[in-house]
């Protein structure tokens, strides 16, 4: 009965979500679904503790039960439009109908009722008309400037009834008028009103939020907002250019050609670094990009937002998607507005008639204006940085080369020697390749040069996508001229055949001598895409000396145990994930996984991997791989004891529909409609 019941608001919430005409309907909805055990029209609300903070929630919202990483607590209070009766439960009644100005009185904007009073205002709102007021809350005019308040005050004829005006709208206009980047023209000289409408349910004008809405009145309709709100007058270029604090942004724009931009009419979001945020930067760094007309424009487009969002729309960390082309993880903390993380938002919602502006005390430098040396020192690849500039690599990496940097996790120069020997520059020099790619250009197959002259394979794997042995482990870092790619390995590059290898290494020796006596040397010398896992010394001696001797007597049988050994294609570690399968030459396939970054043949550990040759790879083994144990067969002959797992489940499914079928027929309610029929 219970998953029943759980079932049936499932589909209850699905359905009237979908019902909904808004986003704001939305989570109304959801909100009174939430809070209809409490009585008729009860919407449960999260309120942010210590704050007057409420809102009205989405399904994901209401299990997170957070609001900016602040955990709320929920409330539970009239939907909009009705009210508690004394004695029953709920909120039964529709609140009365009265003009606007008694419903302001009504819904607890009583400030907003007094001010009307003062600015004469009374009359026209207790009179006929069909109006839209934005009540201001008596929070938000409470918040207000003090000299800002008593500049409306001290003139409540002119300014505070123009103030007024700016609040009201000469038509009723519900919620779901409310579209996202409509205008509407305002009582006072037609100033426009600026409507945002989230998919997240929030609604603002001039990013003042709704925090009740669609309260009815016999004249019009009210919407409680949590701030007085301006006249807008100045598009965004505007505003920058009349604050002083934005004196090097102004510059910036300008040289840049973004001022047509920002007076054009749009729908933007500016992040707007003030100078504090400019003199932050290294100077040689500042220079660079200022003299860069690429990746200035690059580093301004970053700041700017393709949509419009007001501080109030973000609830949660939200990536979205700037004029550069990549994204910014905007979200919130507490109080704090964030970007990627961190809060450097020192001012909101400066609003013009073509976007809004948020001040920002630290510059956002996108990837494709910085060179390699600083993506890699921003990095996590600290070690690789170290090395790079220590092999006196430096000049590639702040220069206008077009090169890709293979740059390696700190992890994989674990147990390595860093001495920078001549071997090790000439190693990193060849983590250098002569062009810029992208990871999405490279196909299997393809050959990539060195600055140290060598060509590197790339392998294309399903998981994965590997230069040599070395796999891509993070997504490509673009710079203004090269790119880096983040892999999970030491490059090392083929150094010989598969039998070159295994000659060259002491361990192998008696591999090497089994291998010439099978007659297979021509084969791992020849071209291919072997993968070999190689038996060490350790492995043959730690054979039973009587089978070591009698397979030596047989050449055939030797072949086919190394034969078992090698597998058709090519494959590197870091293309194994769980349940991999190599096909060997001889024999039924290999399986592979991984266990504590140790790869597994056949349950046996690989002791080292990715021995490249020009061939194949070989991985060491200090075991004799063997088949594995056949596993439980799944069909069965006729009078067997085994059955198929299919048949056993259904089988229970069966006793358990047949238990279910009994319970039913001895169920009260069978037996009555028996007793009818």
């Amino acid at each position: 009965m219970k998953r029943l019941t759980l079932f049936a608001l499932a589909i209850t919430l699905i359905a009237t979500v979908f019902a909904a005409k808004t986003p704001y309907q939305a989570v109304l909805q959801h909100s009174r679904i939430r809070g209809r055990a409490r009585g008729p029209n009860v919407c449960a609300m999260q309120k942010i503790p210590g704050t007057d903070k409420k809102y009205f929630t989405n399904c994901k919202q209401w299990y997170h039960r957070k609001i900016c990483g602040k955990p709320t607590e929920v409330t539970y209070e009239c939907c909009p439009g009705y009210e508690k009766v004394i004695g029953e439960k709920g909120c039964p009644a529709a609140l009365p109908l009265v003009n606007i100005y008694k419903t302001l009185g009504v819904i607890g904007a009583t400030t907003t009722k007094m001010y009307s009073e003062r600015a004469n205002l009374q009359e026209e709102i207790e009179g006929p008309g069909s109006f839209t007021f934005f009540a201001p809350s008596n929070e938000a005019w409470a918040a207000l400037p003090t000299e800002i308040l008593d500049a409306l005050v001290s003139n409540v004829n002119i300014e505070l009834l123009n103030a007024l005006h700016y609040h009201m709208i000469n038509k009723r206009l519900t919620s779901d008028d409310l579209k996202h980047g409509a205008l509407f023209p305002s009582m006072y000289q037609d100033f426009d009103v600026h409507i945002q409408h989230y998919s997240n349910g929030v609604v603002t004008v001039n990013c003042a939020r709704l925090v009740k809405t669609d309260q009815h009145a016999t004249n019009g309709i009210v919407h409680v907002v949590d701030r007085v709100i301006t006249a807008i007058t100045n598009n965004v270029n505007s505003l920058i250019d009349t604050d002083d604090d934005l004196d090097t942004l102004r510059t910036a724009v300008a040289a840049a050609g973004l001022t047509s931009l920002l007076e054009n009419e749009g729908s933007y979001t500016i992040f707007a670094p003030t100078n504090e945020a400019f003199e932050k930067i290294p100077p040689e760094t500042l220079t660079r990009i200022l003299g860069d007309p690429v990746a200035l424009k690059d580093l301004l487009n970053y700041h700017i937002l393709k949509n419009l969002h007001c501080s109030e729309s973000i609830v949660a960390g939200t990536p979205l998607e700037t004029l550069q082309g990549t994204v910014l993880e905007v979200g919130c903390d507490g109080e704090e507005m964030t970007i990627n993380g961190k809060a450097i938002v020192t001012q909101r919602d400066k609003i013009g008639t073509n976007g809004v502006i948020h001040y920002v005390n630290e510059l956002l430098i996108p990837d494709s204006a910085k060179t390699l040396l600083e993506l890699v020192e921003e990095s996590v690849v600290t070690t690789a940085s170290r090395l790079f500039k220590d092999a006196g690599l430096t000049d590639h990496l702040i220069g206008s080369e077009a090169v890709t940097l293979l740059a390696p996790l700190n992890d994989a120069f674990k147990d390595k020697s860093l001495a920078m020997t001549p071997d090790m520059k000439k190693l990193l020099r060849n983590h250098i390749l002569k062009e810029k790619f992208s990871s999405k250009s490279l196909y299997h197959g393809q050959e990539l040069e060195t600055l140290g002259g060598l060509k590197l394979r790339v392998f294309v794997f399903r998981n994965s996508l590997c230069i040599e042995n070395a796999c891509i482990a993070a997504h490509d870092k673009n710079g203004r001229y090269a790119n880096m790619f983040i892999v999970d390995q030491i490059l090392a590059p083929p150094m010989g055949t598969v039998m070159d290898i295994l000659k060259a290494d002491d361990r192998f020796s008696t591999l090497v001598g089994i291998i010439q006596r099978a007659g297979l040397s021509e084969l791992l010398n020849k071209k291919g895409t072997y993968t070999f896992f190689a038996p060490t010394n350790a492995a043959f001696n730690a054979m039973p000396r009587a089978d070591l001797n009698k397979l030596m007597r047989d050449p055939k049988e030797l072949a086919n145990l190394l034969r078992y050994h090698i597998g058709e294609e090519f494959l590197v570690s870091g293309a194994v994930t769980s349940h991999t399968r190599v096909t060997p030459l001889t024999g039924d396939k290999l399986e592979l996984g991984t266990l504590n970054s140790t790869v597994y043949v056949n349950r046996v550990p690989v002791v080292e991997t990715d021995l490249m040759a020009t061939n194949g790879v070989v991985h060491a083994v200090d075991v004799i791989i063997k088949p594995l144990p056949p596993k439980i067969v799944s069909d069965q002959a006729e009078g067997s004891t085994i059955r198929r797992t299919s048949d056993v489940r259904a089988g229970t499914q069966v006793m358990k529909n047949d238990d279910l079928f009994q319970k039913v027929l001895r169920s009260h309610s069978s037996r009555t409609m028996s007793r009818v029929q």
